[in-house]
This record gives C-alpha cells, structure tokens and sequence, in this order.
C-alpha cells in the first residue's frame, strides 16, 4: 500500500459534469471524495454496495426511496444496498461516500 500525504495528491475524476472526486480503495471498501457544483442533480440511480453518506460542506437534498431530506454540513447517513436514491446541490459541497463492497466502477488508472 502507499502512504497518501494529502488528499490532493489522489487524482480527480469528473465522472459527470458538476461531480468530480478522488478515490481511495481498500481490499473492501471505496472512499469516495467528491467535490459537487451548486445546482448539480444526481439522478435516481441503486447499486449494490452500502454506502455512508457525510457531507462536510454545504447544503444537498438527498432522496432515499422516495424519502427527501434536507442536509447541511456535518450530516451522516446510511444508504442500504440496493436502494433508490438521488439528490441535489443546494449549494456547492463537498461530500465524503464510503462504499462496502469496493466499487469496481471508481479504480481508475
């Protein structure tokens, strides 16, 4: 494994326009650190990891099976396997997602 120093020396990705991250994976899990415009919509999308959701900076609605929440700065959640969700950037954010298992989908390079 390499020592990281800093998590700018990870590489970023925009994997849509208005969502860009870094990645760093372990032998199970992804972590996901995402730099999120305001406006930005996620669409309705499920996958089959786990995923933990905390948003460090800003404002973002998220929608769990057709459950929406307002979330500020701070705010963790768990979005199990498989569930329908989406969201929105209220403001710009930044938002660290932890996947179990690894996303495949995220090794880039």
């Amino acid at each position: 494994m390499k020592w990281l120093e800093h998590i700018n020396l990870l590489p970023q990705y925009e994997i849509m326009p208005g969502m860009r991250g870094r990645f760093l994976h372990s032998d199970t899990m992804t972590f996901a650190f995402w730099e999120i415009d305001e406006g930005f919509e996620l669409p309705e999308h499920a996958h089959k990891h786990e995923q933990v959701a905390h948003l460090i900076e800003g404002t973002f609605v998220l929608t769990v099976n057709g459950e929406g929440k307002l979330l500020e700065g701070g705010a963790m959640t768990v979005i199990p396997s498989n569930a329908a969700h989406s969201g929105k950037a209220i403001s710009a954010c930044k938002i660290l997602d932890i996947f179990y298992p690894k996303r495949e989908d995220y090794a880039f390079g």
